[in-house]
């Protein structure tokens, strides 16, 4: 069955952009191509810095012949509404046949539709794709009469053999493509998909995104061997170079000895941000005075005049980071501190002095909350330091480097060890691969930059909504959700909401106990995924946090004793009684209006099983309070099983809704204390299955 190969051809697309453009082209492809009635096989697109590639295979040579049957008027109707029906249907009413539904007799009549030839069908198809491609950017030019991404060159459409034309303006569209700009300008013409992907291998163009990403990492790997290196990590990286390369050639340079004494961050981060350059490593872990690149481009000299001139370019880029080093130094970082207030934080929120000044008090309250060996004047002082390098002139070129810079300044300023490592850590985690801080003083800083962040927009009502999150704050509290876990790190939450809340001194408008609130849910939601590739089961998290649990240490511990006891045929028992109970009190009480509280009165019990089970709750009770008080969360649950025999019995033998009222009201609070046992532990009505 006919090929369609579909090639546009432009000038480079931005490599962050290819990925998604890619997909869009074939997503779009393939539902328009559908509504067409055009089936195939399957559907293919790739992506190069200068070109979108669309093929499909097994399209058939023309779309199927439709017969469809429409429903007209009633027989009998006005003649108007017949002869509208039968222009609408373009038949005559001999085409159509009265026939006998449950509504009456109709017309129906079938409006059959000849198929139509694919090659007539395509270039509306294919332009509509072109034309709604969408892009994050686009820009108008002279020769479409659309908007693109960047100016196409030319497009190469064939379909079975045979070029088809499309309306792109002054867009050339064609039979022919080029290959390499450097290597191999010419045009050259092309039949199918299998003939495109050899020539254009032969005119020096890697297709596919995977293999030349492929190609680039074992090429990296192999230069960096030879001279004795290991190429350093960075897959984000590898990922924008392969978009930026149709044929890559890596090639290796040298790094000015007189520049090693930089430190390794800023080094790597001038020769990724700006250059491309990728980093190499010796046996020891040291960064190596070598760089390798990515080229684009088969020198007659092997390379060595590209080297020399990524050398020259690289050495103008480390001289201004070297001038930045040594004249950033010569102020300590406290003194930068005045200058901190000439940068807003955000609108309501102050400015970045303000915050490093809330920053500091909020990481000195929980450095003593939490424990831990954590020095509360080193946190105090880290909190108060760690947005200084904002105004250094190093940050200023590479904002990759704030916080990393300031840990530098912060030990030639003679700052002790974990201030200086603390103003390094705080903004970690930055995402959920991140590495964590485990020093004392590191964990309470990041957690009061991130806590402050937080406090701030919901306290202006700056909260994310949907997929909506400019400020990151999703982030911050999966942030303190891994500080706290991972370190074992105990922090009441809403203690520590309300104390951040104070240090804006009535700056913010939503009520504290609303802010508390809804940060309590936002961080429910965000425990929720931490721990969903753990398997921990999502309504567990939320019937322990409805019991007002806000340190996130013991409510993981909660949650897992709490999943392994419903695991246990005591457990699944026990959660279907408590529901039979809840439900026997809720329904009564919406039906009254009133709360069945109290304990019940033992002189109405007149059966062995009320006052077996009033025992029982009694002793279960009052184990559970201990259990969790002395956070034997195993012994809780234990408690819990011991009610089981007698609740059961209860169950099996006792008629609730007695004729006597006050029997009846009083077994009503025997249930409600079976419900209210169970909440000691968790809210089990939220718990699903």
């Amino acid at each position: 069955m006919p090929e369609l190969l579909l090639e546009l051809l432009t000038e480079e697309i931005p490599a962050r952009m290819q990925t998604r453009a890619a997909e869009d082209l074939l997503r779009l492809a393939r539902d328009r191509l559908t509504v067409a009635g055009l089936t195939f096989v399957q559907a293919q697109s790739f992506v190069t810095p200068r070109r979108l590639v669309l093929v499909v295979t097994n399209v058939p040579a023309a779309t199927v012949d439709i017969a469809e049957e429409k429903r007209g008027p009633r027989v009998g109707a006005p003649q108007n509404a017949i002869d509208g029906f039968l222009k609408s249907a373009g038949v005559t009413l001999a085409d159509c046949e009265p026939r006998d539904t449950d509504k009456g007799i109709f017309y129906f009549a079938v409006v059959r539709r000849a198929g139509r030839a694919t090659a007539t069908v395509l270039p509306d198809v294919l332009r509509a794709v072109l034309i709604d491609l969408p892009w994050p950017k686009s820009m108008r030019f002279p020769a479409a009469p659309f908007r693109w991404v960047r100016p196409l060159t030319s497009v190469l459409c064939r379909f079975d053999g045979a070029t088809l034309a499309l309306d792109l303006g002054a867009v050339p569209v064609g039979g022919e493509t080029r290959g390499h700009r450097f290597l191999a300008p010419a045009m050259f013409p092309v039949n199918d998909f299998a003939d495109y992907q050899r020539q254009l291998r032969a005119a020096h163009v890697v297709l596919d995104a995977a293999e030349r990403r492929q190609t680039i990492a074992d090429a990296l790997d192999r230069v960096a061997s030879a001279a004795g290196l290991t190429v350093k990590d960075d897959l984000g990286l590898l990922d924008e170079v392969t978009g930026l390369v149709e044929w890559p050639v890596v090639l290796m340079g040298a790094i000015d000895r007189e520049f090693m004494d930089l430190p390794p961050e800023v080094l790597t981060t001038s020769m990724r941000t700006h250059q491309k350059y990728f980093a190499a490593v010796d046996g020891s872990g040291r960064l190596a005075p070598k760089f390798l690149l990515v080229a684009n481009n088969i020198a007659d000299d092997g390379g060595r005049e590209i080297v020399a001139g990524n050398e020259r370019v690289l050495r103008a880029r480390l001289s201004d980071a070297r001038f930045f080093w040594d004249q950033d130094r010569k102020i300590r970082l406290a003194d930068r501190m005045p200058k901190l207030a000439e940068r807003v934080f955000y609108q309501g929120l102050g400015t970045m002095a303000d915050k490093a000044e809330r920053m500091s008090r909020l990481a000195g309250e929980i450095a003593d909350r939490l424990g831990q060996g954590a020095a509360r004047e080193e946190a105090s002082r880290a909190g108060e330091l760690a947005k200084a390098d904002l105004a250094s002139a190093m940050v200023g070129e590479f904002p990759e480097l704030q916080g990393i810079m300031g840990r530098y300044y912060a030990a030639a300023d003679g700052e002790s060890a974990a201030v200086a490592q603390a103003i390094g850590e705080h903004y970690s985690p930055l995402g959920p691969h991140d590495r964590c801080p485990t020093a004392p003083v590191s964990i309470a800083v990041a957690i009061a930059d991130k806590l402050d962040t937080l406090i701030g927009f919901f306290g202006i009502g700056e909260k994310p909504t949907g997929s909506r999150d400019p400020f990151a704050l999703r982030r911050a509290a999966l942030g303190i959700v891994r500080l706290l876990l991972e370190n074992g790190a105990r922090l009441r939450l809403g203690d520590a909401f309300r104390h951040a809340y104070e240090n804006y001194n009535g700056a913010l408008t939503v009520p504290v106990e609303q802010v508390a609130a809804e940060l309590l849910d936002f961080f429910a939601d965000r425990l929720k995924v931490h721990l969903r590739d753990q398997g921990v089961r999502h309504d567990l998290i939320t019937a322990v946090f409805a019991r007002g649990e806000d340190d996130l240490v013991r409510l993981t511990r909660r949650v897992a004793a709490l999943d392994a006891f419903l695991k246990t045929e005591d457990g699944t028992n026990l959660l279907t009684a408590y529901r039979r109970a809840a439900n026997i009190v809720g329904i009564e009480e919406k039906r009254e209006g009133v709360k069945y509280l109290g304990t019940p009165d033992t002189e109405r019990f007149v059966a062995t099983e009320e006052i077996m089970l009033a025992n029982r709750l009694d002793e279960a009770g009052s184990r559970t309070k201990t259990a969790l008080g002395a956070e034997d969360f195993a012994g809780a649950m234990s408690a819990l099983a011991s009610l089981r025999t007698q609740i059961d019995d209860f169950f099996t033998k006792i008629t609730v809704n007695d004729k006597d009222p006050a029997l009846r009201d009083n077994r009503l609070r025997l249930l409600a204390r079976i419900r209210d046992t169970f909440d000691l532990v968790a809210d089990f009505s939220r718990i699903e299955g």
